[in-house]
């Protein structure tokens, strides 16, 4: 802990910040990147073959090797996290026309997949008190038109898949398990990914471990879904079938990973579990001081059950116990250093797209009854946020810790 002298008066009123420089930058890529990306052009030049094709040897690997993370299975690279969602989608093989349910808070890369397979987007509310859509939110909106659930697992805390799952397996209702922030947890000693029919992951260059710039993964225990799953990949090729004659099968996108990002991404799987374990280390280190030192302010932590894998910070946040509103709270930490935001109401179904989307289907979607989230506010009051990486010192736990109880003792009641 730290001991130096705190200003007792606020940043935001003109006293000196806890903090004055930037949090560290991340050092996810390092030289192992760099001699992997090398010598494939090493390769290429030598050989006078091209290096970012598709379905190779890294490719291959990688695929086999974060199948294995996850304890077995069949897994195939894609371009995107975004795609990685769609293509699981689409191995799906909704009825266009159909509904899926898909989560009121998301990335709207993990909702837009549904209506560009052709479907209706209904979205499931968000659960009382977290993020996360719930077994009861999604049979609230269950139809018999509906053809597949998608659930995202928010800020690095999994979803409790196990009434989802049984609510899905009664209905006969695939689900995808949006990964995208997720890589590495465990849901009562099982890894997040492998609970769902199918699942997608993102690999771009903020998530836990990553490709490069962009890139994604699909997962499933299903071989024949996997095959599925290679043809949506890539234009409808015929992969696991015995024969076809006229060519391609399916009408798909070309969704292909290449062997550099693949070559990337093996590097980065072999550092994902230090990376977990080191980002576990500074959320359970910040939760028990927050519990020591603080009084209006906890972490969210995941369930006792469950390991999370924290990509981003949530501090809840007790209203009743301070004279200012959340987000003037979350200002005046910001103004003492810290990198929080007051809000992650990222709700894909109230975005122009959707109603646009709403309005282009043949009726108009005109009765919003069914898109009405009840939850999504009142969760998002609860909490905060702040940005985290692996890569945060002792100075970096101290300072959150020390900006939070300042900011507590100018408002506490």
């Amino acid at each position: 802990m730290q001991n130096k002298r705190i200003d007792p008066k606020l940043a935001i009123d003109g006293g000196k910040a806890v903090r004055t420089k930037p949090f560290p930058s991340r050092k996810l890529f390092g030289q192992e990147e760099k001699a992997v990306v090398l010598a494939l052009f090493d390769e290429a030049i030598e050989s006078g073959h091209q290096i970012l094709g598709y379905n190779g040897l890294q490719e291959e690997a990688y695929c086999k090797e974060f199948a294995d993370f996850l304890g077995g299975g069949f897994a195939d690279g894609v371009n995107s996290g975004t795609n990685a969602v769609y293509v699981a989608l689409r191995a799906l093989e909704p009825a266009p026309g159909s509904e899926v349910i898909v989560p009121a808070i998301s990335d709207p890369g993990g909702v837009m997949p549904a209506a560009l397979c052709g479907c209706i987007p209904v979205p499931a509310d968000t659960c009382e008190d977290y993020y996360t859509i719930g077994a009861k939110q999604i049979e609230e909106k269950i139809t018999d038109k509906t053809s597949a659930i998608i659930v995202a697992h928010i800020a690095g805390i999994p979803a409790d898949m196990d009434p989802i799952m049984e609510l899905a397996t009664s209905k006969g209702i695939p689900v995808v398990e949006d990964c995208a922030q997720i890589h590495g947890a465990r849901y009562k000693g099982r890894m997040v990914g492998t609970l769902g029919t199918i699942s997608s992951f993102s690999l771009m260059f903020g998530k836990h471990h990553a490709t490069g710039g962009q890139g994604g993964m699909v997962f499933t225990k299903d071989e024949e879904l996997y095959w599925k799953v290679r043809r949506y990949a890539d234009r409808g090729k015929p992969f696991g079938l015995e024969s076809a004659p006229n060519g391609n099968v399916v009408a798909a996108l070309n969704c292909n990973m290449d062997e550099l990002h693949a070559a990337i991404g093996r590097v980065q799987l072999k550092k994902l579990p230090d990376i977990t374990v080191r980002r576990r280390k500074i959320a359970k280190t910040i939760a028990e001081r927050c519990r020591q030192e603080l009084k209006s302010v906890r972490l969210k932590e995941e369930p006792a059950d469950c390991e999370g894998v924290y990509w981003f910070l949530l501090f809840a946040y007790d209203q009743k116990l301070l004279k200012i509103s959340k987000e003037d709270f979350v200002k005046a930490v910001a103004a003492e250093g810290l990198p929080v935001g007051s809000s992650y109401k990222h709700v894909p179904v109230r975005m122009e797209w959707m109603t646009n989307f709403k309005a282009q289907q043949n009726p108009p979607i005109v009765d919003d009854s069914r898109y009405e989230l009840v939850n999504v506010d009142k969760v998002d009051d609860k909490y905060f946020n702040c940005a985290l990486h692996e890569d945060y010192s002792q100075k970096e736990l101290d300072d959150i810790i020390e900006a939070l109880k300042k900011v507590e003792q100018a408002y506490l009641k």
